[in-house]
């Protein structure tokens, strides 16, 4: 049974949901993408996303009226297997169609690009056994991208990954929430304080680089929490 944590992009809520390896995704249609779909490799027994990214699934899932298997999707920062700043990490990417023949997996890349209904579809050049398209949102806090500056009040899926950095590295947030409070806030300025960072309690630039380098590919550590 996964915990699957989900921000409510409408309602700007997070939404907490309990849910079998093979039932659907919250606010998946049809059961395209099962929970063991999204979780891939994960051994993480919380997940997250977005409900706009599981509504994006739905809507490619049906341009493009065939299944798409699912290579990777969710991971933890602490797990790795992707860049500092991947999207993985956030919930809301998806490597897809390793299994399908180069031409469908041609039209696949082609209805996703075409369609606009991502954020980002990664070139095919760059990808030529799979295809990529995440459902990113924010500006991001560095000039070159990644995840957008977080503060006392965000309320996100990246406030997730903040928090499970923190507490990977043993600054207690008081929870795995998504909610940028008091606790998260003193464990920025604590982490900020020990690596030689501006303390001012937000999850900047730097301070985002600093945090993924330090925990990407880690592993989980004592004081990781779910």
């Amino acid at each position: 049974m996964a915990k699957i944590i989900v921000f409510n992009n409408d309602t700007d809520r997070m939404e907490t949901y309990y849910r079998g390896e093979n039932e659907p995704m919250p606010y998946n249609t049809n059961g395209t993408l099962k929970v063991r779909e999204f979780r891939g490799s994960s051994n993480s027994n919380t997940l997250w996303t977005t409900k706009r990214t599981m509504q994006t699934w739905n809507s490619q899932r049906y341009i493009f009226g065939g299944p798409i298997p699912v290579g990777f999707a969710f991971k933890r920062p602490y797990e790795g297997g992707h860049g500092n700043q991947s999207q993985h990490y956030a919930g809301v990417a998806f490597d897809v169609g390793q299994r399908l023949t180069a031409t469908r997996r041609r039209q696949l890349w082609e209805s996703a690009n075409n369609s606009q209904i991502w954020s980002y579809v990664e070139p095919i050049s760059l990808t030529p056994t799979w295809v990529h398209f995440d459902k990113r949102f924010g500006t991001p806090a560095c000039p070159t991208g990644g995840y957008p500056l977080l503060r006392r009040g965000s309320l996100s899926n990246y406030v997730l990954i903040a928090q499970d950095d923190l507490n990977t590295l043993g600054y207690r947030t008081g929870g795995l929430d998504g909610i940028f409070g008091s606790a998260t806030q003193t464990a920025v300025r604590n982490f900020q304080s020990r690596v030689g960072l501006t303390v001012d309690g937000i999850v900047g630039c730097n301070t985002w680089r600093s945090l993924q380098e330090n925990v990407v590919g880690t592993g989980r550590t004592s004081t990781t929490i779910d």
